[in-house]
């Protein structure tokens, strides 16, 4: 130590400045400072100093800018990260970087991304996000080969399901791969880190699909097997509503799901599962049925409680009256339960004692609460036939007193046929009008002609068939039958004016007066002029035929000009017959005053006349044969 302060006192006189008279120049003292000399006296040699140096660089990394290396978090706090990578400076890091593993503590190895060595104030400059996003796709395919299981940060909820940061990667979670359950609400899932698996990788667009549920299905598939391993038929488990559809019901048993269908909630009918559960309700049900291979398990409900048949009164017999409501329509009839779970079949010939075919749905609809008397009843088949008409009196029981022969009543047409027209007097008595008890006086070639569906018609009753239940009516009777007017009015030979009103191959129709129609053949049609009438054409008919059985008047326009003209010619043929017989009388007369020449004349004349008379005979059959 003296050596060393007598050294500096040393040094202190070589560097004080010399007192001149002229003033001293300035010079650094520091500058002849001969430092090895003095490192050699009391300090570190020069070789000491070189290794001194190599190793401290030792203690050292040696990073570049824009390299990925692994660092050690040192510190933390509510903003930053404190990262060492060993460099001879920390570098700060954003904790928000870090917000996909929310674990982050101090101690746990990063990756940091360099971006600077030293900035203007000298700190190391580091990204973990960059380094994650370098790596990210690589780890991405890793993880999908290997079938890791990663952590990822859901961002936020996009169309279909979220959008998960994973190793810096926006990753897509459809909402059907977040859980094995539906989700009600994925905006609870915005914000959290959860463990996920890569499931779908598309190298071409760089999209990567994740799973969270398929690391749930991992464990629930152990957790089935072993569930199922000890079920067994008719047992009774407590289960939990996880889903409702219009089919059935999942139930959750607790790692496994099995289905109640919606024919085994209830032993009465159920429109919708809702009715009868709801989402989350904890519930017993029993093991219907379980299939090891597909994993499916047929769960009841309503076996838990006894069959509703089984505690039906015993006392119940056909005959009785029940009350119930309507629960099913079908056109052949309606379902009605009288009891829970207790159903009867209304068939719809027993809802009424009408015989024309109508459709359950025009008396009853679902909800009505009816009367009805139990028909048939079989409680080992659980099954019962009911009536509703039966509560009322048949209508058939009383009929002739009701609706006696040649009554008369107001009917409703009901429906057509090519013969006749069915009508309903009342509920459960019909009838049938023939065509041809329509009208006296017009052909009637199909009954839409006269009435319609739905309308109301006078009827007289002509017949009744109690056995049959059937009843033949008439309409026309309803008035005297006016052919007994007509034989005296259109007799043979009579001449009517009348109107054509239609024309057809065989013939034409004409419109009479008193409302009667007349047929005329195609060769009566012919006018004088030769010309054929028309429709619509007015003119006048002689009447050749009338039949009064069969209502029918034949006409003839044709025959009214050709009589007139035969009547003519007959007037003709006796005029000439008259001055033939004067002539042969004048002969007579004068025959003995007869001369030869007389004689030959006479003979002349005599042909003459005898050609006349067989021209007029042959003439005359020829007008009778027309």
């Amino acid at each position: 130590m003296a050596s060393n302060e007598a050294n500096v006192e040393e040094t202190k006189k070589q560097v004080e400045p010399v007192k001149d008279e002229k003033p001293a120049e300035k010079v650094n003292p520091l500058e002849d400072f001969d430092w090895d000399a003095y490192a050699e006296e009391g300090g570190y040699s020069s070789d000491r100093k070189t290794e001194l140096e190599a190793m401290y660089d030792e203690t050292l990394s040696s990073v570049g800018e824009g390299e990925v290396v692994d660092g050690t978090v040192i510190s933390m706090n509510k903003r930053e990260v404190v990262i060492n990578i060993g460099y001879k400076s920390e570098g700060v890091v954003s904790l928000n970087e870090f917000r996909y593993n929310p674990e982050l503590q101090v101690g746990d190895t990063v990756e940091v991304y360099v971006e600077i060595q030293e900035d203007k104030r000298g700190q190391l400059v580091l990204s973990h996000k960059k380094a994650r996003s370098l790596r990210s796709w690589d780890r991405v395919n890793q993880a999908l080969d290997k079938d890791e299981v990663i952590k990822g940060y859901i961002k936020c909820r996009t169309k279909g399901g979220m959008i998960v940061d994973v190793f810096g990667i926006e990753a897509f979670l459809p909402g059907s791969q977040i859980d094995v359950k539906p989700i009600r609400d994925y905006d609870i899932y915005v914000g959290k880190t959860m463990e996920f698996k890569v499931v779908k990788i598309n190298q071409e667009y760089k999209n990567v699909v994740v799973s969270h549920k398929a690391l749930i299905e991992e464990e629930l598939e152990q957790q089935k097997k072993e569930i199922i391993a000890k079920l067994e038929k008719g047992q009774v488990l407590e289960g939990t509503v996880k889903n409702i559809t219009s089919y059935g019901v999942f139930i959750d048993l607790g790692g496994v799901d099995g289905l109640i269908h919606i024919t085994d909630l209830s032993w009465g009918r159920v429109t919708h599962p809702e009715e009868i559960v709801e989402l989350d309700q904890k519930i017993n049900v029993v093991i219907l049925d379980f299939d090891d291979a597909k994993k499916r398990i047929a769960l009841g409900l309503k076996q838990l409680t006894p069959h509703p048949w089984d505690s039906l009164d015993a006392n119940l017999k056909v005959g009785d009256v029940v009350k119930g409501k309507v629960v099913v329509m079908a056109d052949y009839g309606a379902f009605v339960e009288i009891a829970t779970g207790v159903e009867g079949l209304i068939h719809v010939s027993e809802m009424s004692w009408s015989q024309h075919l109508r459709s359950a749905q025009e008396f009853l609809k679902v909800g009505d609460v009816v009367d009805a008397q139990i028909l048939t009843l079989d409680r080992e088949e659980r099954k019962m036939s009911l009536g509703m008409k039966q509560l009322k009196p048949d209508p058939w029981d009383k009929i002739e007193e009701k609706y006696p022969v040649s009554s008369s009543h107001k009917a409703k047409v009901r429906n057509f046929t090519s013969f006749g027209v069915f009508v309903e007097i009342e509920e459960g008595v019909d009838g049938l009008i023939h065509i041809s008890d329509l009208s006296w006086t017009k052909k009637i070639k199909h009954p839409a002609e006269f009435t319609t569906v739905g309308a109301d018609i006078e009827v007289v009753v002509l017949e009744i068939d109690k056995e049959n239940r059937r009843l033949s009516l008439g309409h026309k009777q309803l008035e005297e039958n006016p052919w007994d007017v007509f034989e005296s009015i259109f007799t043979v030979d009579s001449v009517h004016e009348g109107t054509i009103i239609d024309i057809f191959d065989k013939g034409a129709v004409v419109a009479l007066p008193y409302g009667v129609e007349g047929f005329v053949t195609p060769k009566h049609l012919v006018k004088e002029d030769g010309s054929s009438a028309k429709v619509e054409d007015k003119m006048e008919f002689k009447v050749i035929e009338f039949n009064k059985s069969s209502k029918r008047i034949i006409l003839s326009h044709s025959r009214i000009f050709e009589d007139a003209k035969k009547g003519e010619d007959v007037a003709e043929k006796k005029s000439k017959a008259s001055s033939t017989q004067k002539a042969v009388k004048k002969l007579k007369d004068n025959l003995e005053k007869t001369t030869l020449g007389d004689i030959s004349e006479l003979a002349a004349l005599k042909t003459e006349l005898e050609e006349n008379q067989k021209k007029g005979k042959k003439k005359a059959a020829d007008d009778d044969k027309e």
